[in-house]
């Protein structure tokens, strides 16, 4: 038995444990018997290695595979908290959308235990029904602010306190429309697109996929990208999202979509009419200084083996720590700053040259380069 042959026959049990949809369960089996006729003749082997990688591509997509929410406003309360200091109104529309998700799914979950009988005499207890009915009444949160005012870590936030995998797909330079949806199977090099890339890595139906920097895609595909992201966020079309290369409708309802964005600017009316902005605001210094003492530092010193002993911060450097090259809207230079900090004195930590070292207005200059 062939090499190819044991392959064949691993993809098959592969495909009958992936409950396939029936339509396209019979695609990939027509698809393994044709490479199974074609083992034999040697100039078919680069047109078997395209097969084979497109079952590939089907088999490991998370046709049915989701995570449960948790819906948990105590709970995703406290993972906010902890990771973000401030921001009001964001986390109170994010607790209102879990709390509205968690009274339907209560009322699907009490309705369902009825077990009415449809027509065709089954029970409707399909809890898969009521992840896909809840989702779509998903609002779009498109948070919109400037560098560094943690847009990013705010949307995995909403995937910690979800219990949803997080994955992020970036538009920063994005410069052609088939980077989302993938490229017809016609084309020697055709690649999936990123939508359902993002899902297979997820390894979930329901993950929460950031789509970072929507407004700064490459100006001559502005058009052709938005009107992707027109189909991606609304309810009535992702439904049936086409990947070109796939050439079979994914069901994209039960993702909870994020997207950021620096401005609105370069957004387009139809994307922006499905999306509810928020926007994140600058930090102040003195916002920064509590960030900084709270948040990034003690993060910081954990992961380069600091304890609270080794590394002291004298209360009147923090202006100077938290502005060292001047005003800057987000936390960026603040966690760089921190972050030499903080190497800096593990290097004279591992050397010998101390246990504990105070940061103040005349050992700053020791410290960080900037001073």
């Amino acid at each position: 038995m062939s090499q190819l042959t044991d392959e064949v026959s691993a993809i098959r049990a592969k495909i009958e444990a992936s409950g396939l949809p029936s339509d396209i369960h019979a695609r990939v089996i027509d698809e393994l018997d044709e490479i199974t006729h074609l083992e034999a003749d040697i100039t078919a082997r680069v047109h078997i290695e395209q097969m084979l990688r497109y079952i590939d591509w089907i088999v490991n997509l998370p046709w049915r595979q989701r995570t449960k929410d948790i819906l948990d406003l105590l709970k995703a309360k406290e993972i906010l908290e902890r990771n973000h200091y401030g921001l009001t109104q964001v986390k109170d529309r994010i607790l209102e959308y879990l709390a509205v998700l968690k009274l339907n799914r209560d009322r699907w979950e009490k309705e369902s235990s009825a077990k009415p009988v449809s027509k065709q005499g089954d029970a409707i207890t399909d809890a898969n029904l009521v992840q896909a009915l809840l989702a779509r009444r998903a609002p779009i949160l498109c948070l919109v602010g400037l560098v560094g005012t943690g847009k990013t870590t705010l949307a995995k936030s909403i995937a910690e306190a979800m219990g949803r995998r997080f994955v992020r797909i970036p538009f920063g330079g994005m410069s052609d429309a088939l980077d989302l949806r993938g490229q017809s199977r016609v084309r020697p090099d055709a690649e999936i697109g990123l939508v359902l890339k993002a899902l297979r890595f997820a390894g979930s139906k329901n993950p929460v996929i950031l789509l970072d920097e929507i407004d700064r895609v490459a100006e001559h595909a502005r058009g052709d990208i938005m009107g992707v992201l027109v189909e991606l966020l609304d309810p009535e079309q992702n439904i049936a999202f086409t990947d070109h290369y796939l050439d079979y409708p994914f069901d994209l309802s039960e993702v909870l979509f994020i997207a950021t964005a620096n401005n609105t600017t370069n957004i387009s009316t139809a994307v922006l009419d499905r999306l509810e902005p928020i926007q994140m605001p600058s930090y102040t210094d003195e916002e920064k200084i509590k960030i900084a003492k709270d948040y990034v530092l003690p993060n910081l010193m954990r992961e380069s083996g600091l304890s609270k002993e080794n590394l002291v911060v004298d209360p009147a450097v923090w202006p100077k720590l938290v502005r060292p090259l001047g005003f800057d809207s987000g936390i960026r230079s603040l966690e760089r700053t921190m972050n030499a900090l903080c190497r800096k004195v593990a290097r004279l930590l591992v050397e010998g040259k101390g246990t504990t070292f105070t940061i103040t207005e005349e050992t700053i200059k020791n410290f960080i380069e900037a001073y």
